[in-house]
């Protein structure tokens, strides 16, 4: 199987892997996504953009990958308010990282709506080869149904420029929980927006961790089956299955392979470098399978045979990229 990890995070050029969600990501994960320790922390980000290339250029599964950064939150004024020195990586950073590695990476800008130049944004990143755009409007305190930002999707819609949308809960970043709804897909579907909705619109209530753990669908948020009811409604709409198999997503991974209606609108991606586990972790594979799936020393690897259990290499979502990316 081959195929394009539709949601790939490039991190900050001033990341520094100081917070405290950080060092606990590392302690546990950074061998197993290539990172190098003496690496990390004399050089950060050159350790992390070189452990991302050389993980894409030795997977056996991974052709390419769609990266982004996120950008920062802002006034009406575009003044920053705040700018995550993890996820906030820059517009230019991805421009110069695609500009070394075509062959590797799809680039995909982050432009914060709020922003005055923004529709001038979309057209200066789309002149330079990106093929599509990134909301994380949870962390913004935007409100993607606002009418202020019709001409936004309406730009996006002219250069047939598809949209992911951040949907479900959000722990990496400060969070506003209105602003992770599906509800967000509204204004740009309606618009004709091709959009994506991230992690299937899985979330949970930090109040009530091991309940997110359970199998059984009478346990999942509902706004997981609007999705499913949403990607047979809209002709344009699609999900991804980034970060699914993290403990309080992986659970529905057996529901939604028996979702076949829904398999046409499904597209890998990983979140890359959101942490994930194999062997502990909330779906049925036997424990042999998750022995098996542990060794694999690539980090895409290892994802993509866990993902292979409930989604055979036949099946659609891994070509189902070819529908959105363009050139």
């Amino acid at each position: 199987m081959k195929t394009v990890d539709i949601h790939v995070h490039l991190l900050s050029s001033d990341v520094s892997f100081d917070r405290l969600y950080d060092k606990i990501a590392l302690y546990f994960f950074a061998k197993r996504f290539g990172l190098r320790a003496k690496e990390i922390f004399k050089n950060p980000y050159n350790a992390y953009t070189s452990a991302l290339i050389r993980n894409v250029e030795q997977s056996k599964h991974i052709e390419k990958i769609v990266l982004f950064g996120v950008d920062a939150a802002v006034d009406d004024e575009g003044g920053i308010l705040h700018q995550d020195k993890t996820v906030c990586a820059s517009n230019d950073a991805i421009a110069s990282l695609y500009q070394q590695h075509p062959d590797k990476i799809i680039p995909f800008f982050s432009i914060n709506p709020k922003r005055p130049d923004a529709i001038e944004l979309i057209k200066k990143y789309h002149a330079m080869g990106f093929k599509g755009a990134k909301f994380l409007q949870n962390y913004w305190g935007v409100d993607t149904n606002d009418t202020r930002y019709k001409a936004y999707f309406e730009t996006l819609v002219a250069l047939d420029l598809p949209l992911i949308i951040h949907i479900g809960s959000e722990s990496s970043v400060h969070s506003y929980k209105d602003y992770e709804s599906i509800t967000m897909l509204k204004q740009p579907l309606e618009m004709g927006v091709k959009v994506i909705c991230a992690h299937m619109a899985l979330g949970y209530e930090k109040d009530q961790f091991f309940r997110a753990l359970r199998k059984n669908p009478k346990y999942y948020n509902q706004e997981y089956f609007t999705l499913l009811e949403m990607l047979q409604t809209y002709e344009h709409l699609y999900a991804d299955i980034s970060a699914i198999l993290t403990p309080v997503r992986a659970k529905v991974l057996r529901h939604l392979s028996m979702q076949k209606e829904v398999h046409h609108k499904l597209l890998f991606g990983t979140d890359y470098p959101v942490p994930f586990t194999i062997f502990l972790n909330s779906y049925d594979l036997s424990l042999w399978k998750r022995l098996r799936i542990v060794v694999e020393k690539n980090a895409f690897d290892r994802y993509a045979k866990a993902i292979l259990e409930y989604f055979p290499k036949e099946s659609m979502i891994y070509t189902n990229y070819q529908k959105i990316i363009k050139g």
